[in-house]
């Protein structure tokens, strides 16, 4: 299949969300700026459903979406139209939530007290492969999780990789949450993981997490 098409003055978008006074508001937002919207899902199976139908640019999806969750549709749709972009749009202002976004391939994280024109630079960015212009917690977030190394005053014989799986970790995420993430099995991921308690004395994630947090790595 060829790519999306996206032209200076034309992008498409797909708007998810099931509360049908956003997917409203949302048509208002774009009116007059170079953003159409050309379908609009209100659940996660038909976001992914109308993405293959429609080959949008640009796909708006909300982190609840009925029964189902906007955050696992990402890697579905991330999946059968890698040329489509997605940028999360949410009530949730949540660490948790935004690192799961970025592991599963997501554009960017907007929250929906955001500003018209914040909300049309990150899709036009997303749109265009280009990176999130705002300074804010998706940019943050992403440069914690990449971040190998330990804090100076922390003296522990972990890997590169262990640091970064235990800020995984510290961020909520699952150990296929990790894998993706990472680009690594899950069979590593539970190896690194199990490495982790052994080297921190903790008995589950849960402690690992919680020692993470206190230590500056969440």
């Amino acid at each position: 299949m060829p790519p999306p098409s996206t032209t200076s003055s034309s992008i498409r978008v797909l708007v998810a969300d099931d509360h049908e006074i956003v997917r409203h508001g949302l048509k208002s937002v774009f009116k007059d700026s170079a953003i159409c919207i050309v379908g609009e899902a209100t659940d996660a199976a038909e976001a992914v459903t109308l993405t293959c139908e429609q080959r949008p640019d640009v796909v708006t999806l909300d982190v609840r979406l009925g029964a189902g969750d906007g955050l696992d549709a990402i890697k579905a749709i991330r999946e059968a139209c890698p040329d489509t972009r997605i940028v999360m749009l949410s009530s949730f202002d949540s660490p948790t939530y935004i690192a799961r976004a970025v592991s599963a391939g997501a554009s960017d994280y907007v929250l929906k007290t955001a500003s018209r024109k914040d909300l049309i630079e990150a899709v036009t960015n997303a749109a265009h492969g280009l990176p999130p212009a705002r300074s804010g917690e998706f940019r943050r977030i992403s440069r914690s999780m990449a971040n190998k190394s330990l804090p100076d005053d922390i003296d522990l014989p972990l890997t590169p990789r262990e640091t970064q799986v235990l800020r995984l970790v510290a961020m909520g995420l699952s150990n296929q949450e990790i894998a993706d993430s990472l680009e690594i099995s899950i069979e590593t991921v539970k190896e690194h993981v199990q490495n982790l308690l052994r080297k921190l004395s903790v008995g589950d994630r849960t402690q690992a997490a919680v020692w993470a947090i206190r230590h500056g790595l969440g």
